[in-house]
């Protein structure tokens, strides 16, 4: 289920998912400078530059704007694009055409960059890939997270 939630670190009040079992936790403002480099390593401006470029890829309207860090219970994280306006998502590769919210759409961006980064020999990430995408199969909009990046 979601919870309105306003993080430290956010400017805007924003939705978290609470999915069973994983936990969503938003990095407070003061944990934001050490984030990249703790989960992506000497990868990390690649990492944030791959989720930035994902999400011009997948969502042609997308255009900036601010991110969130979240840190996932099950030694995960992911960067959540901050709105509450529904993403049009379109994925070249697999054909998938649809509509997520910014977290969910956010949580493809970051497999998506993540998998990339894992291509590239970045194998440190491979358990942070899998603990993302066990959290997107627990998320509210699973179906449509799991279809993108099928």
């Amino acid at each position: 289920m979601a919870v309105t939630t306003v993080g430290e670190a956010s400017p805007v009040t924003t939705t978290t998912v609470k999915a069973s079992g994983i936990q969503a936790t938003l990095v407070s403002g003061d944990e934001r400078p050490a984030f990249l480099p703790r989960v992506f390593g000497r990868r990390f401006m690649q990492g944030e530059a791959g989720v930035f470029n994902w999400m011009r890829r997948l969502c042609r309207l997308y255009n900036g704007g601010y991110w969130d860090f979240v840190d996932l219970s099950n030694g995960g994280f992911y960067l959540r694009l901050v709105s509450d306006k529904p993403m049009a998502l379109y994925v070249d590769g697999n054909g998938f055409n649809g509509e997520l919210s910014a977290d969910a759409a956010s949580i493809v961006a970051c497999l998506f960059a993540i998998n990339e980064l894992l291509f590239d020999g970045a194998d440190e990430l491979t358990d942070a890939y899998y603990a993302l995408r066990d959290y997107a199969g627990q998320h509210p909009e699973s179906k449509r997270i799991l279809n993108a990046i099928d």
